[in-house]
């Protein structure tokens, strides 16, 4: 029997081959059957690679899992960081720096992302982060009871504090006062001021001073209602049964709200509160290749991406998630689906005005003191000025 040519064994061989395979950490475990399939649909469209996804919990469960693999070598190719937890990472080392890869991405692609959202994943001019997941933050209420009251949704944090003064009766304290960096943030943001300058924090600044005396006012009046993070399933339960009428959240989190029940859901664009200077700052995640990922997975990492970025698979994960499509290609495909929610529509739009999360790399630890502050604040613990000034004095040890 004759041999195989060599050139026809080595296209056997690689057409026998192995896909590439990438594992994918996320935190999406709400709508991990949403991630799988995108996984296997992507898997199916191709033959290179092979995307296997793994939740991981929430984005604060997955950073130490994420921290041991590291330590251990056993990282996966592909991790979604929230905004805050990257730069640490990168600035360690840890991530690997895409800007080879995305440096040959399609214009129509690169283009087509806003710029504040690109810029969510970089730090000293690399890129160390894809978008994919983005949020905007807004005000969600009781529909039923601010019509009953007379009220419209308030546009400012000072109509805000006169709603929640006028619907402070039968032991109900209006607007749930959230110990969350994220939102507090908005909070200075939306009065044209900022938690940090360059590197250094601001966590005392007149404008946060002014949030946070603000919010303990309103809890000490009874017009608000202190909650930690941890208390999120008590907030959703008294929110449902009319003893809270505000909450400040996430987008991305109207696809829960709406199913609760016994009233109507209203969401309307974050509070501002100086006409002109009203940006808000992104949330959400972005997707990052750990350092030492061998070439063939990083290409893997980076083709399923742009497979997640492709406007009619944007559209559909919008619809999904109400995440803010993250490129504009996709807004187009949404417009029967903005008609039928243009609450969604007019809080999306706040992506015209949004910018990045600080990526200094010790902002993440800082916002665990700003919560800190604000739990120390709304509960009478401390005046606003001296939990900001306690926590600005911890920032800069």
């Amino acid at each position: 029997m004759r041999a195989l040519p060599l050139t026809l064994l080595l296209a056997l061989s690689t057409a026998w081959a192995a896909p590439v395979r990438v594992e994918f950490w996320h935190a999406m475990g709400g709508v991990q059957g949403t991630v799988q399939a995108y996984a296997r649909d992507f898997n199916a469209s191709q033959t290179a690679y092979e995307i296997v996804p793994v939740s991981q919990g929430n984005y604060r469960e997955l950073l130490p899992k994420l921290q041991a693999a590291l330590r251990s070598g056993s990282a996966p190719a592909l991790v979604q960081l929230e905004f805050t937890q990257f730069p640490a990472l990168a600035s360690a080392g840890q991530l690997t720096d895409l800007s080879g890869r995305v440096d040959d991405l399609p214009d129509a692609l690169r283009g087509d992302i806003y710029p504040a959202v690109w810029k969510t994943g970089q730090l000293g001019g690399c890129t160390y982060g894809l978008p994919w997941n983005v949020s905007v933050p807004v005000l969600m209420y009781n529909a039923g009871l601010l019509k009953k009251a007379g009220l419209s949704a308030p546009d400012t944090w000072t109509q805000l504090e006169g709603a929640s003064r006028a619907l402070a009766t039968g032991g109900r304290r209006p607007l749930v006062a959230a110990a969350d960096a994220w939102t507090f943030e908005a909070n200075v943001l939306s009065r044209g001021g900022t938690l940090t300058s360059g590197d250094r924090p601001r966590l005392d600044s007149p404008d946060a001073v002014d949030a946070l005396t603000q919010l303990a006012r309103m809890s000490a009046a009874g017009q608000a209602q202190p909650r930690t993070l941890n208390e999120a399933t008590r907030a959703a339960f008294d929110f449902a049964r009319g003893q809270n009428v505000f909450v400040l959240a996430s987008v991305a989190n109207w696809t829960d709200a709406r199913k609760l029940p016994f009233f109507n859901l209203g969401i309307a664009p974050f509070p501002c509160e100086k006409e002109g200077a009203c940006t808000v700052p992104l949330g959400g995640a972005t997707l990052t290749v750990p350092k030492g990922t061998p070439a063939a997975e990083q290409a893997g990492a980076v083709a399923f991406w742009q497979y997640l970025m492709q406007p009619a698979r944007l559209a559909d994960w919008v619809k999904t998630t109400a995440y803010v499509p993250p490129r504009r290609a996709a807004a187009p495909l949404l417009d029967d689906w903005y008609a039928k929610n243009p609450q969604i529509r007019a809080a999306h739009a706040q992506i015209a005005r949004a910018v990045p999360r600080p990526t200094t790399p010790e902002y993440a630890a800082w916002t665990a003191l700003i919560e800190d502050a604000i739990t120390q604040a709304t509960t009478g613990k401390l005046g606003a000025k001296a939990a900001l000034d306690a926590a600005q004095t911890r920032a800069e040890r």
